[in-house]
């Protein structure tokens, strides 16, 4: 299976997910190392707007295509049996104990949640603790341009 990132180049082969693990995100407290990968590019886009300031237009980012293996049987998030309020920002606990359950049980090497930011599609969020983790691989790093109108 392919899976997209967008990061800032200094970040662009970094697969540990140290990043999740030093801020914390929806699918993890901080303090746990989960790598946030989408399922499109557009996808990846949409998740760097919404954490980028208006008026500011992210630079020196790179789009990593990334290639993991593709298991008919994999731990899959229905928006349905999540509260309410799992989209809200700042981050639902209920999500965060989803993610932080899914990484200590540690029997899939990746799960599909939805995405938060645009509705039906889905993100695909990676154990770096995974025994089969070995298996994940960037195929291609390129830069990546934004934009400028989505950053009126």
């Amino acid at each position: 299976m392919i899976v997209f990132r967008l990061a800032n180049k200094k970040y662009c082969n970094d697969l540990s997910g140290s990043g999740a693990e030093m801020t914390g995100g929806r699918w993890n407290f901080k303090g746990t190392k989960l790598l946030y990968t989408a399922e499109s590019r557009a996808l990846c886009m949409a998740e760097i707007a919404v954490h980028t300031p208006v008026g500011i237009m992210p630079i020196d980012y790179y789009l990593i295509t990334i290639e993991i293996p593709d298991y008919s049987n994999i731990e899959q998030v229905d928006p349905d049996n999540l509260p309410d309020n799992w989209r809200k920002f700042p981050y639902s606990k209920t999500t965060q104990e989803l993610g932080e359950k899914f990484i200590e049980a540690n029997e899939y090497l990746y799960i599909k949640v939805p995405s938060a930011v645009v509705q039906g599609d889905f993100n695909i969020l990676i154990n770096p603790g995974h025994s089969d983790f070995n298996e994940v691989r960037i195929i291609q790093t390129e830069k990546f341009n934004f934009d400028k109108r989505l950053f009126k």
